[in-house]
């Protein structure tokens, strides 16, 4: 079975063509993790009646990339052969991507699939060029950037397998790029799967201040992903800054509450 996990908080007037989307590649089921709503989302989905869709509501906000912590596990115990995470604002026609991060791990065996979002080599401004850096420089540590270039689980949808599910802490679904540095410390199988250019991602666009925000989020992420796979303790300073972005908004204790009564 091939799962989809869609976290979607406030996305009202794009979760359905998200979900439409889905419906229209190799996914069996979608998992929507709805959480922190205070529009209709959570009634657009009921209204479309699709039969292959799970929801799980959770009524606080979660904070970024918990629920696909949450979505992952569900998904694991449900035997899902592959898991694919998209996000809920993602309302551009990407089934073919989709498609192809599902073929890579269902049928390549490729354990974690990525999307390589920046298949131009467009960098952008300087904000952009920061976090690109910090990219680099976890995969260059982790011996994949010739390989993967500066892709990540933290950008772009993104699949992985029922054996590397099978052996993952699934706290660290909550932090993706310590996924990536997993991955390659137990010798999992890691790809770029397709390219897919930020624009074509139809993302909300949600301004400069979340810009930054989640830049020092991605960046912080793998700080602790580098110090993860080198043994050391997981923090997100370099040279004497901290780099949490959104991280103390992670609803941490929620997510053990799930993974503890499921």
């Amino acid at each position: 079975m091939n799962i989809a996990v869609v976290p979607a908080k406030n996305e009202q007037g794009r979760i359905g063509k998200v979900l439409a989307m889905l419906c229209k590649t190799r996914i069996d089921k979608i998992i929507v993790v709805v959480n922190g709503c205070t529009d209709n989302t959570m009634r657009e989905i009921k209204s479309l009646k699709l039969p292959n869709v799970e929801i799980i509501y959770f009524k606080s906000e979660l904070g970024i990339d918990i629920p696909r912590a949450i979505g992952a596990y569900r998904a694991f115990k449900e035997g899902a052969r592959s898991v694919v995470f998209v996000d809920g604002d993602m309302i551009g026609n990407i089934t073919e991507h989709i498609n192809k991060l599902i073929s890579a791990v269902a049928g390549c065996g490729v354990d974690l699939a990525m999307s390589y979002c920046y298949p131009e080599n467009l960098y952008g401004n300087e904000l952009a060029q920061q976090l690109l850096i910090f990219r680099k420089l976890l995969n260059v540590n982790l011996g994949i950037y010739r390989k993967v270039g500066v892709a990540t689980p933290s950008h772009g949808p993104h699949a992985v397998s029922y054996r590397l599910l099978s052996k993952v802490d699934f706290k660290d679904f909550a932090v993706p790029p310590v996924i990536l540095a997993f991955a390659v410390k137990n010798a999992f199988t890691v790809q770029t799967a397709t390219n897919l250019p930020q624009s074509k991602m139809g993302s909300k666009s949600r301004g400069f201040y979340h810009a930054v925000k989640i830049a020092d989020t991605i960046i912080g992420d793998s700080l602790e992903a580098l110090n993860y796979f080198y043994d050391k303790p997981r923090t997100r300073i370099y040279l004497y800054k901290e780099f949490q972005g959104y991280n103390p908004e992670r609803r941490f204790d929620l997510l053990e509450k799930f993974l503890e009564k499921n």
